[in-house]
Formats: C-alpha cells, structure tokens, sequence
C-alpha cells in the first residue's frame, strides 16, 4: 500500500513556474503564462475544447451517456461564466475523466470528492489538491474574462515535494480554470499523460 502525505507543499514563485520574475516587474504584476508554459503545454492549452468534445464522445460509445446529460453544464464546453478567479480558501474538489486517452480502460470514471486548497501568493494563486496518491499542485495565472491557466506539477505518493515546472515532461500539468456557477468552478485538464483525454476537476467551497 502506498503511504500518502498529506502535507501540503507550496513551493515558491519562481520554483514552481520554473522561472525567476525579472527584478524590473512589480510582484503585483502577474506573468504571461505563454512564457511560462513548455512547448507541449502550449498546444495542450490551446487545444482544450477539441480534447473536450473528444473525451465526451468516447464517453458516450463507452456507453456513459446519461451519467454524462447528470452532470449538466459541468460537462458543457460552452458553460464558461465571466469573471473566472477563484478565492484563496478550501474547497472540495471532484475528478472526472473522459474519454481512454487511446488506453483500453473505462472511457468515463467518477471519483468521490477531496480536499484541496487556493492560496494567494504575490501576484498569483496556487491551487493544490491536499490528498490522495496522486495531487496537482500549480500556480493560476490570468487567462482572459472567461479563464485562468493553470501551470503545475503532479505530486505522486508519499512525496512531500513538487517538481519545478518544465523539469520532467510526464509530471507537468496544464489546465483551463472556469467558472460555470455561483461559487462553483472547473478545471479543465486536456490530454493528461494519464489515463484520459480530458481530466475534469469540479470546485466548489469546502462547508
């Protein structure tokens, strides 16, 4: 059994983007996640409605349609709301994947909620999902009205710290932060190097 550390790891700025902030721009100027983002985040980003409207038709021929219709605009590419930032604090946070990622196993999964964590620091805010074997951990960076970008690591097991961003290909996340609802969000994460073609995270603040 794999032990889990459930110690939340916030490393700083620059580690987890994996560049330093130029010492002429103010640290309430946030940066342009385009020149964070590697080449392979860049087209995963720019892609997210195709790997959307991919995971959701596998789904279907797996034959999860009506579970698919349950989760309303959750799973609607167009449910997008203005004014996607997301306040510091706990939320719960529910996974699903749609869609094998060209693997043979399930093409539509669930998982029960967890915990995770919005933190402000400096310019940007970091969100973490604070347990589990398998716990995304990245900075939110503005996206435009209708989103915010997130650039991250996959933090696996008992280890108690992320990777810089940029340094291993197979742990770098990137994903698409919405706001679908009053106090409620997704976070979008297409084309994972796991499992799925499109990870899809529901937010909404812990009770």
């Amino acid at each position: 059994m794999i032990r889990v550390a459930l110690s939340i790891v916030l490393l700083p700025t620059a580690l987890l983007a994996g560049a330093a902030r130029p010492s002429n721009q103010p640290a309430t100027t946030a940066p342009d996640w385009r020149a964070v983002a590697t080449r392979a985040d860049l087209r995963r980003v720019r892609d997210w409605r195709d790997a959307f409207v991919q995971g959701l038709a596998e789904a279907k021929v797996g034959g999860s349609a009506a579970a698919l219709v349950s989760e309303g605009v959750l799973l609607d590419p167009d449910a997008a709301l203005d004014a996607p930032a997301i306040s510091a604090g706990r939320y719960r946070c529910r996974t699903l994947k749609l869609g094998a990622g060209g693997n043979a196993g399930l093409a539509y999964v669930a998982y029960p909620a967890f915990d995770c964590q919005v933190a402000s620091r400096s310019a940007l805010s970091i969100l973490t999902k604070t347990g589990g074997s398998q716990r995304p951990t990245g900075q939110l960076y503005p996206g435009g009205a209708r989103r915010q970008i997130f650039l991250g690591t996959l933090v696996l097991g008992d280890e108690n710290r992320a990777l810089a961003y940029g340094r291993d290909p197979g742990r770098d996340m990137a994903g698409v932060l919405e706001r679908i609802g009053p106090q409620r969000w997704r976070l979008l994460f297409p084309y994972p190097r796991f499992e799925s073609t499109l990870d899809v995270i529901e937010l909404v603040p812990a009770r």
